[in-house]
């Protein structure tokens, strides 16, 4: 791989942040340039639930094919968690919600226009598996926009989620700080947690981190969007994440995307992505860069490559 001032080298993504220059093992998280997925838990959808966005669809929730598109354009990855990871993603945007009416009281899954499938406890497991086996890479977990959480329940909700990810993942979670890898990797702990929502008891958590995307569809919106981000965040010494994922519209505009029926949101991205990467390779000051198909070719190596304008020449 090549570098414009120093040379990385990666064999194998699974464990590229082991295999960083020893000279960016100590330099901040907050610097460091690291690959995330946008809706990470998208690949598993369920067409059978009902819609929960974009509201006007909402009411058109008993229509089985209006579910199925719904899914087609709203699935953002196509792999799951795991292989994800294995990919080199080290970023996750979780979006929780709770069923309505689900009589399991504190039972919580993902969402982006559908429920998935499978819940949240599931998945953190699968998490929490993998970060064990590799311990040397530093993965960041941010759980937001919690769909369900009605007024009455979100406190019980949010008491439990919060417990079950202090109890899953204990002593490898990441305190609020100035996390490097090399101080992470001595006090044996790689789990970040942003969590959006006060949980100011809960000093394991971290605040919300801030995600910056063009909620378009044009490719020029978007760059515009994350060189703007780029600006403001030159001097933070805090995450803050550069969406590279394009947006549907959450009015009548979405028909103009969805009624092409041979058409997928995976589609319009695979044509898309290569040219926001290349434009990508140009830029300097990224952190966290989050994409939809994080899993496709070049995605991570192109991330992680940006890390080498860290180093000296």
């Amino acid at each position: 791989m090549s570098a414009k001032n120093g040379n990385i080298k990666i064999a194998n993504y699974t464990d590229w942040m082991s295999q960083l220059p020893s000279e960016l093992w100590t330099i901040p998280l907050f610097k460091l340039a690291i690959p995330g997925s946008h809706d990470s838990v998208s690949y598993d959808l369920d067409a059978s639930s009902a819609i929960i966005e974009p509201d006007n669809l909402k009411r058109f929730s008993w229509i089985y094919c209006l579910r199925r598109i719904v899914r087609t354009w709203g699935m953002t990855q196509e792999y799951n968690i795991t292989m994800q990871l294995e990919a080199g993603v080290r970023y996750f945007d979780l979006r929780i919600a709770r069923k309505r009416n689900d009589h399991h009281p504190t039972r919580l899954y993902f969402y982006h226009g559908l429920y998935t499938s499978t819940d949240v406890e599931t998945v953190l497991g699968e998490i929490h598996a993998w970060t064990v086996a590799h311990p040397k890479e530093v993965i960041i977990l941010a759980f937001s926009n919690f769909n369900g959480f009605e007024k009455n329940i979100k406190d019980k909700l949010h008491n439990h989620l919060i417990g079950f990810i202090k109890t899953m993942f204990g002593s490898k979670l990441v305190p609020p700080g100035i996390p490097t890898l090399r101080n992470c990797w001595d006090q044996g702990k790689n789990v970040i947690v942003s969590y959006d929502y006060p949980a100011n008891y809960h000093p394991e958590m971290w605040k919300k981190i801030t995600y910056y995307y063009a909620n378009s569809m044009d490719r020029a919106q978007v760059k515009s969007k994350i060189s703007e981000a780029l600006g403001k965040e030159k001097t933070s010494n805090y995450f803050f994440v550069c969406g590279l994922n394009m947006t549907l519209p959450a009015d009548h505009r979405i028909l103009i995307y969805i009624l092409r029926l041979c058409d997928s949101f995976p589609n319009v991205i695979r044509r898309g992505l290569p040219k926001l990467l290349k434009w990508l390779k140009q830029q300097s000051g990224v952190n966290i860069v989050a994409s939809d198909l994080a899993t496709r070719k070049d995605f991570v190596s192109t991330v992680v490559e940006l890390n080498s304008a860290l180093m000296k020449p």
